[in-house]
């Protein structure tokens, strides 16, 4: 069995592209923040830390019921690294054999596409284990616990990918055409609500 996981849920932005705090935007009958919410806490992972950063109280009022430990960057206009750092200094102190990173606006990710992550990272102890989405190695991700300096040295807006990007054929790859679908400007959001309308409409 794996060891202890701690999970990142990142939603430290501000959205700049959307508008407005793409986050809280509702999707199948809650909103973004909150469907992540539910998929971390359904991994079983420990901790699931939420970093938040240029909305706070509005997003931990979202996760109050869920398992979910809460951190503020307060760095967060200096990118997506700084809250990587925040979201593994507070995951430290349960001394994870690996991380978990995920972001608030893949609302296609499963459990069970995470849980996937987790078995092949720990059944192979490949440095990281990524999703594979177009041309792609990307979030989510599981690092080992070698990662960690890695990934506190990341600098500025440089997300996980660089760093999954440079490792090369040691990371290993989890199919997740969901991928492809972002949620980055009023058209990708009208086209997510239509998909899973459609979806809705065919089940």
């Amino acid at each position: 069995m794996p060891g202890t996981v701690a999970l990142l849920l990142l939603a430290a932005g501000a959205s700049t592209r959307m508008g407005q705090s793409k986050q809280l935007l509702p999707y199948r009958g809650s909103t973004l923040l909150r469907h992540a919410a539910e998929t971390a806490a359904a991994t079983g992972c420990a901790p699931v830390v939420l970093v938040t950063g240029a909305v706070h109280e509005a997003l931990v009022a979202e996760v109050a019921d869920l398992p979910v430990q809460v951190v503020r960057n307060l760095a967060w206009e200096k990118g997506m690294a700084s809250s990587i750092r925040a979201g593994l200094a507070a995951a430290a102190p349960a001394q994870p054999t690996a991380f978990l990173v995920i972001l608030s606006d893949q609302p296609l990710v499963t459990p069970a596409l995470l849980r996937q992550l987790i078995a092949q990272q720990h059944h192979t102890q490949a440095p990281v284990v990524a999703a594979a989405y177009g041309d792609t190695l990307g979030v989510p991700a599981v690092f080992d616990r070698t990662m960690l300096p890695a990934l506190q040295q990341l600098k500025g807006a440089q997300g996980a990918g660089l760093l999954i990007k440079s490792l090369g054929p040691a990371v290993g790859r989890v199919p997740f055409p969901g991928g492809l679908m972002d949620v980055d400007t009023p058209e990708q959001y009208a086209a997510l609500v239509a998909n899973a309308a459609a979806d809705s409409g065919s089940s």
